[in-house]
């Protein structure tokens, strides 16, 4: 009876939490998935064939997933190649022309084993999976067209770009996952940054340092382009006094 009572006593005291997580509506892996992808595309096209002229890039044809990064990857690798952006087609020597043919994912899943078998009756044979493969891929397909601005003319026949980015999870009787793809790969180079690079982290506290005041400025009288500091005045050099003689004292 006693054991009773203090089962059912522990089992009224016993409490339980939960934790309630949230994810964004798209994944990371996503995210990167695509990034990558327009990377690769980019990676493809030298830009340093627009060196030393004034660059509007045009974006009005451009409607894709993630276009703010697609515009300001274009915009960091035309200036790092040594042109000039401009924010107006007037102000531009050249025009370069942003489209893209499709940007986004898509994934599939394989496995080794046995499919479920349905039996007439009510027998039924569960799945075996001794291998499984999730794959999920980016794809990102950006074409590109310059101009002259003054007389619109093309300047070369432009083109299209295309690049693929893949994520693989494997897993093996259960365990897993096993990943690889070109996202790992990123994520592993980023994280692994070579030993002799400084890392520029953050204090984990706030402070802030008392401002230094004004330096002081000397009056400074300015004639014929010469800076002329006042000299103090001059003062007499005090004469010097000598000890006078010890007095005489009469001889006894």
């Amino acid at each position: 009876m006693r054991l009773i009572c203090l089962l059912t006593l522990v089992f009224i005291t016993v409490g339980c939490t939960t934790t309630t997580t949230s994810n964004t509506a798209r994944t990371s892996v996503e995210q990167l998935l695509v990034s990558n992808s327009i990377d690769q595309t980019l990676d493809e096209i030298d830009f340093r064939v627009f060196a030393t002229k004034n660059i509007f890039i045009d974006d009005k044809y451009l409607d894709c997933v993630d276009k703010n990064y697609v515009v300001g990857s274009v915009r960091h690798r035309t200036a790092r190649g040594g042109a000039t952006l401009v924010d107006a087609k007037d102000k531009a020597d050249i025009v370069l022309e942003l489209r893209s043919g499709g940007v986004g994912t898509n994934n599939s899943e394989s496995f080794v084993g046995l499919p479920e078998i349905v039996l007439p009756g009510v027998v039924s044979l569960p799945e075996v999976r001794l291998m499984t493969r999730t794959a999920q891929q980016g794809v990102a397909k950006i074409g590109m067209f310059a101009y002259d601005a003054k007389s619109n003319k093309a300047l070369g026949d432009g083109g299209i770009s295309v690049a693929v980015a893949n994520d693989n999870n494997w897993y093996v009787m259960g365990v897993g996952p096993f990943q690889n793809g070109s996202v790992r790969s990123e994520l592993n180079g980023a994280i692994n940054s070579p030993q002799n690079f400084p890392l520029n982290e953050l204090p984990t506290q706030i402070a802030f340092g008392t401002p230094e005041p004004p330096p002081t400025r000397s009056p400074i009288r300015l004639t014929s382009d010469v800076n002329e500091i006042p000299k103090p005045p001059t003062v007499g050099k005090p004469s010097r006094i000598r000890p006078s003689a010890p007095p005489a004292f009469p001889a006894k």
